[in-house]
């Protein structure tokens, strides 16, 4: 049957968690993939754990979130932005990037919430160079979105501060999930220990990233330390009850979703 895999996200946001993993994990195999790739493979029993968007932590009622480790921001988060060609209350088509289901959640909850519209969605395809649709709008995530910048699409938000702005509480993108009969205890384990390693190292890795992602140390630094969150408390697990409970609200996820953590539970 071979090792136990643990599904990991190849972009620069999950480097403080997974730069302890192989030492951590060292009986694991690590797969690298899109956030929304990995909760498909997470779904089929390929992966044993894995980096998921928020949203599929509820898709399953056998998930366990089983780690204190994530993806979160407490204001802008410089790595999901919603780029516009015409004023919010204007939009009517928009692109969402494939990459991960949460931010194309939080992107609809926000313009419903904000704008009070509904635009028609079609996907943006990882590989797809955003600057080419024909939407009104494009929500792009992960290492393009940094520096995304295009005088077609004057109208800009950073979709973390966006949230935060108007919940006052954190946001989380992604959570640590596996099948409730996995070893959980062991996962949550290796999980943090990894996660404490990576921010102990974190002006280490942003030498190290800072070049491959065309980042200066400071913005690879300040991105990783400033604009992340990488601990679930209980800020940020309430904000992600109220996200869930706005994607119920408007049919993106089953009203009955169910938040299940190894050491608490959440019910929507």
């Amino acid at each position: 049957m071979g090792r136990p895999k643990i599904g990991a996200v190849s972009y620069l946001n999950t480097k403080p968690l997974v730069a302890g993993l192989e030492e951590a994990a060292a009986d694991f195999e690590l797969v690298f993939d899109l956030p929304s790739r990995l909760a498909d493979r997470l779904s089929t029993g390929e992966l044993d754990v894995a980096l998921i968007p928020v949203v599929e932590a509820v898709t399953n009622p056998d998930y366990t979130i089983v780690s204190d480790a994530c993806i979160a921001c407490r204001g802008p988060v410089w790595s999901v932005k919603l780029m516009s060609r015409v004023a919010g209350h204007e939009i009517k088509t928009l692109a969402l990037d494939e990459g991960s289901r949460t931010s194309c959640a939080l992107t609809r909850i926000l313009l419903n919430r904000k704008f009070g519209i509904q635009p028609d969605c079609r996907p943006l395809l990882i590989h797809d160079d955003w600057r080419n649709v024909q939407s009104d709008a494009v929500l792009i995530i992960g290492d393009r979105a940094m520096k995304a910048c295009d005088p077609e699409f004057p109208f800009v938000w950073d979709l973390g501060e966006t949230w935060c702005d108007w919940t006052g509480k954190p946001f989380v993108f992604a959570v640590w999930a596996a099948h409730s009969t996995s070893d959980v205890n062991r996962l949550d384990r290796i999980l943090s220990l990894s996660r404490d390693r990576g921010l102990r190292e974190i002006k280490e890795i942003s030498v190290q990233q800072a070049p491959r992602y065309d980042l200066s140390q400071d913005e690879c630094l300040n991105y990783l330390q400033d604009n992340l969150y990488f601990n679930l408390g209980v800020d940020e697990k309430v904000g992600m009850d109220l996200f869930l409970r706005n994607a119920a609200e408007l049919l993106l996820i089953p009203n009955s979703f169910q938040l299940q953590f190894h050491d608490c539970q959440t019910a929507g």
